[in-house]
C-alpha cells in the first residue's frame, strides 16, 4: 500500500479546512502534518511588525524541504511576491472561492461617526480611511473564530469573505464590499498548494487540481506585488481575472492614511506582463513617490 500523502499546514480551524479541501480533490489518502509558524506564535504583535507577508508559511515549506512532509497548503495572500524558496514550486492553485473583503457588525454605510473598526490590515484602514475619514481603527489578530469572538468589541471589523463561507460563519456577513471599495488583498480568496521541485510523481497529481484561470490571475497579482519590492510595506492590494483569454488586472497603491489612493488597470497576455504593467501604471501616476517617501507600516 503507498504511502498516504503528506499535507504541511498551520493548525488553525480554517488552515485544516483548506488542507482537508486540498485532499478531497486530490481524492488521494492523505495524512495533516501540522506546522506553527512565526504568525501563530505572536498573536499580540501586529503582522507587519514581525516580517509581514511571509510569517505563515516559512515554517510549512520547511517542512516540505525537509521531507517531513510531501505537499504544503497556504492561503495565496500569505504568500510573499518573491518566488518559492530553491527546491519548492508553486504547483496548483484550485479554484478560486470570493476574494471580497467582508464587514461584521455594520454595514458601512450604517457605522455612526467616529466608529472604531478592528482590523489589523493597512490595506483595509487605509481603504475605509479614504471613503470613511472620520473612522478609527484598532488592532485585531487571530484566527477567524477569536476574531468574531471579539467583533462585539468594536462597531465592526473586517474579515475575508472566503474565510467565512470556509468556515460555515457567512451568515455574519453585515455587508460584503466590492472591490470598487474595497480592492482585495493579492491573492485573497485562493488557495496555493506548493511541493518539491524534482517530487514528479507530486506535480503530477497536483497538476490535476490546478485552476488555470486561477492560477493565472494569482500569478499576475503576485507580480504586481513584486513589482512593489520586497521592502514596501504601503497599503496594496489588487484583483485580476482572465477575460477573451487575457488577464485583466485592477491594483491599488495608497499612503498608510488613505489620503492618497492610487488605482490603475491593466490587460495582457501573460499573468507577468499584466502584473508588471499595472504596477509601471501606478508608479507613473504618483506610486514611486508614495514608495519613496515610505515611513512603514505594514502589508496586508
Amino acid at each position: 500500500m503507498p504511502r498516504p500523502l503528506r499535507v504541511a499546514t498551520r493548525g488553525s480551524e480554517l488552515a485544516r479546512w483548506q488542507a482537508t479541501r486540498i485532499s478531497t480533490l486530490l481524492g488521494d489518502d492523505t495524512e495533516l502534518v501540522i506546522v506553527t509558524t512565526a504568525g501563530d506564535v505572536r498573536t499580540d504583535v501586529p503582522i507587519h511588525a514581525i516580517g509581514g507577508t511571509g510569517i505563515f508559511v516559512k515554517e510549512v515549506q520547511q517542512a516540505v524541504l525537509d521531507r517531513r512532509a510531501d505537499v504544503a497548503v497556504h492561503s495565496a495572500k500569505d504568500l510573499p511576491a518573491s518566488d518559492s524558496p530553491d527546491g519548492i514550486v508553486l504547483a496548483a492553485v484550485p479554484e478560486r472561492a470570493d476574494p471580497r473583503d467582508a464587514l461584521v457588525g455594520s454595514t458601512l454605510d450604517a457605522l455612526p461617526a467616529g466608529a472604531r473598526v478592528g482590523t489589523g490590515s493597512v490595506r483595509r484602514r487605509a481603504q475605509l480611511a479614504a471613503r470613511r475619514p472620520d473612522l478609527t481603527f484598532a488592532e485585531l489578530r487571530g484566527n477567524i473564530p477569536t476574531r468574531l469572538d471579539r467583533a462585539g468589541e468594536f462597531d465592526a471589523i473586517v474579515v475575508a469573505a472566503a474565510a467565512l463561507a470556509r468556515l460555515g460563519r457567512d451568515h455574519e456577513v453585515a455587508e460584503y464590499l466590492e472591490p470598487s471599495v474595497m480592492l482585495p488583498q493579492v491573492g485573497q480568496g485562493a488557495l496555493a498548494v506548493e511541493c518539491r521541485t524534482e517530487d514528479t510523481e507530486t506535480l503530477a497529481r497536483l497538476a490535476a487540481i490546478d485552476n488555470p484561470r486561477a492560477h493565472a490571475a494569482v500569478g499576475a497579482e503576485r507580480a504586481f506585488l513584486a513589482q512593489l519590492g520586497g521592502g514596501c510595506d504601503l497599503p496594496c492590494g489588487a484583483l485580476a481575472e482572465v477575460v477573451d483569454g487575457e488577464i485583466a488586472i485592477e491594483a491599488l497603491l495608497a499612503s498608510n492614511d488613505g489620503h492618497v489612493v492610487l488605482r490603475a488597470t491593466a490587460r495582457a497576455a501573460s499573468p507577468v506582463e499584466a502584473g508588471t504593467r499595472v504596477a509601471e501604471t501606478l508608479f507613473a501616476r504618483g506610486g514611486r513617490s508614495l514608495l519613496d517617501d515610505e515611513p512603514g507600516g505594514g502589508r496586508a
